[in-house]
């Protein structure tokens, strides 16, 4: 829920696109917008699947590495 101040629409529509794209619904928006084919809707699930286990994996890396002083 976004509140607004003092009637600043602009800082309220500004927050109300960020947690839009925050939740990823501007993204689901577009995406159902056309029909998309059963096979890119299998390739778009597969490189979503891969950016993931990649960010996954990243971050992962991350958590080992040595703290120096």
């Amino acid at each position: 829920m976004i509140r607004v101040y003092e009637n600043q629409l602009e800082k309220a529509l500004r927050a109300f696109k960020r947690q839009m794209a925050k939740e990823g619904l501007l993204k689901e928006i577009k995406r159902r917008s056309f029909y998309e084919k059963p096979s890119v809707k299998k390739k778009r699930k597969q490189k979503e699947a891969h950016k993931k286990r990649m960010k996954a994996q990243r971050v992962a890396s991350f958590s080992f590495l040595p703290l120096s002083p």
